[in-house]
């Protein structure tokens, strides 16, 4: 009787890499930590001996001593909210509209084609020039941020599901006929897991695009938001307050942003 060779090399392999892939991420964090830090290293050095004026650049430690009197006085957090609430207000019914458009007009090509030039004109047109007619129409309140960026966030969306579906592959979509699945059912298990990795891929370039909105919202007239906070310290020539509203949007930009990799992993856990 044949015996069954056993070697526990084959059994710490696994583990070996987990431990190959956590040193992996922690030299990447590592290494971030160090750029950003050096960044931060030359702005300051470079600021400090004027070779960059401090008064256009603004100084790394009164941008943060900034940031951080906002924070400890909680006079950010009203102007904070509502930026964050037009920013998801605008990211999530433009990806909704984006992605049912896309979805629909993928799977009706001739009614795509008659809308082709329409759409085009609409997403050329330049968003900062609707934000007076917003205005004018949903009045200054929250509203009209969040139009305007639905305006940005729709056609990125849009497109890439559009895309996606247009290039479900013709041999999948035969065999599946073939096995007699139904209209609903090809939306469901074909089109959709296409579209997916396009609309995601498009999602990521969304939350920056859905902030650009809600700011520039802000600028055109606004009473409370980070935008609005921004232009009050510009008129009075504040540099640190400035660039530090910047690195408040970006920071959390980057935070909605990791939300929307989370999702993607979860979702799309058939993807290498």
């Amino acid at each position: 009787m044949s015996q069954i060779s056993f070697n526990p090399a084959t059994l710490s392999a696994p583990a070996a890499r987990i431990r190959a892939a956590r040193r992996r991420t922690t030299l990447i964090l590592l290494l971030r930590v160090i750029v950003i830090g050096g960044l931060v290293l030359l702005w300051h050095w470079l600021t400090a001996t004027d070779i960059l004026p401090a008064f256009v650049f603004g100084r790394p430690l009164a941008v943060f001593m900034q940031i951080f009197s906002w924070f400890s006085t909680g006079k950010i957090f009203v102007h904070l909210g509502v930026t964050l609430l037009e920013t998801l207000l605008a990211f999530v019914i433009g990806s909704a509209l984006g992605l049912a458009a896309g979805l629909w007009l993928g799977l009706t090509p001739f009614l795509a084609e008659v809308l082709d030039p329409v759409l085009k004109g609409i997403n050329s047109m330049p968003r900062v020039v609707l934000g007076p007619l917003f205005a004018v129409w949903f009045g200054l309140g929250i509203w009209s941020k969040v139009w305007l960026g639905v305006t940005i966030v729709f056609f990125l969306v849009f497109f890439n599901v559009f895309q996606g579906v247009r290039e479900v592959s013709p041999v999948v979509l035969a065999n599946a006929r073939m096995l007699g699945a139904s209209r609903s059912q090809l939306l469901r298990m074909v089109y959709l897991p296409s579209a997916m990795s396009w609309m995601f891929a498009s999602l990521h370039n969304a939350v920056g695009m859905a902030f650009v909105g809600a700011v520039i919202g802000e600028y055109l007239g606004s009473a409370r938001g980070i935008g609005y906070l921004i232009l009050q310290a510009e008129g009075v020539f504040n540099m640190n307050a400035v660039i530090a509203g910047i690195f408040v949007l970006t920071i959390f930009a980057y935070g909605l942003d990791h939300v929307v990799s989370v999702v993607e992993r979860r979702l799309l856990v058939w993807q290498r």
